[in-house]
């Protein structure tokens, strides 16, 4: 859990937080911070490619997604898509993209890169679990380490998603490992004894030097998430956990080449609507 405020950090710990609380919070904190998530970790995802997380692991190479060329034509959703660097990456396959995230702030960012790499990427402000998108108007949605982990509601967003899907539409997204959140955010030695209890649900909260809740990040485990997605009537195809990868000695937060080798810091859920 990687993060800051504009108004400094007060307190961090665990506590309940509920929908309203964490849109409003992590809204306000991406909009405060897009410039300086950029800063420090633009170069590791590019302009306009797809990465599915620290440790590296790139669509180009993982066809997760399918065959590159598969998906020229196809319509697709990236829900929060940041600075939309793997909208462009899609849309240089000959997709139609939309991206859509809860923050101008990182929209802003988006059309910061689209002006530099004259691209143009449709993109859209939202709620990921009230999406202002037609019934079955996607034959694929996506997200790397965007929106799910941010909403207290998840099947609230997987329900959103399988609306928005054509029949037999895939739905592929990545976030932390939840096996991390027994662990503390150290990417050292710290970071290898388990801490905390992984049936633990309660959603690491900051907040500022006010006392106002300003990031909330949401815990759940490997079989919740198995049945947000099969209440919302999809099939888990994959489920991936990808390695560090070779040459890649960046550290992320909690992320390092010496937890990565070790313990999975990414899952990657390959689902299709039934």
């Amino acid at each position: 859990m990687d993060a800051g405020n504009a108004k400094g950090l007060g307190s961090a710990g665990y506590r309940p937080a509920g929908q309203a609380e964490s849109v409003r919070a992590n809204r306000h904190w991406w909009d405060a911070e897009s410039h300086v998530y950029l800063d420090e970790h633009g170069d590791f995802l590019g302009g306009d490619d797809f990465v599915w997380g620290p440790e590296g692991l790139r669509e180009e190479d993982a066809g997760l997604l399918g065959p590159a060329s598969g998906l020229r034509g196809l319509d697709i959703l990236e829900i929060g898509c940041g600075a939309a660097q793997c909208s462009r990456w899609l849309a240089k396959q000959g997709a139609r993209v939309v991206g859509l995230d809860l923050s101008a702030g990182m929209l802003r960012r988006a059309r910061d890169l689209d002006d530099a790499l004259g691209a143009s990427t449709s993109l859209v402000q939202a709620d990921a679990t009230r999406l202002p998108l037609s019934n079955a108007s996607f034959d694929l949605t996506c997200s790397s380490y965007g929106a799910v982990p941010f909403v207290a509601d998840g099947g609230r967003l997987m329900s959103e998603v399988a609306r928005v899907l054509r029949p037999g539409g895939r739905w592929v997204f990545s976030l932390t490992h939840p096996i991390r959140w027994a662990f503390p955010d150290d990417p050292g030695e710290g970071g290898l004894t388990v801490r905390y209890s992984y049936f633990d649900r309660t959603p690491y909260v900051e907040t500022d030097s006010c006392g106002e809740v300003s990031y909330v990040e949401h815990h759940r485990t490997l079989g919740d998430r198995v049945a947000e997605l099969v209440a919302a009537g999809f099939v888990l195809e994959r489920l991936v956990e990808p390695e560090w990868q070779e040459g890649n000695d960046s550290t992320w937060g909690g992320w390092s080449p010496l937890r990565g080798r070790l313990i999975p810091g990414t899952v990657i859920f390959v689902c299709r609507l039934a």
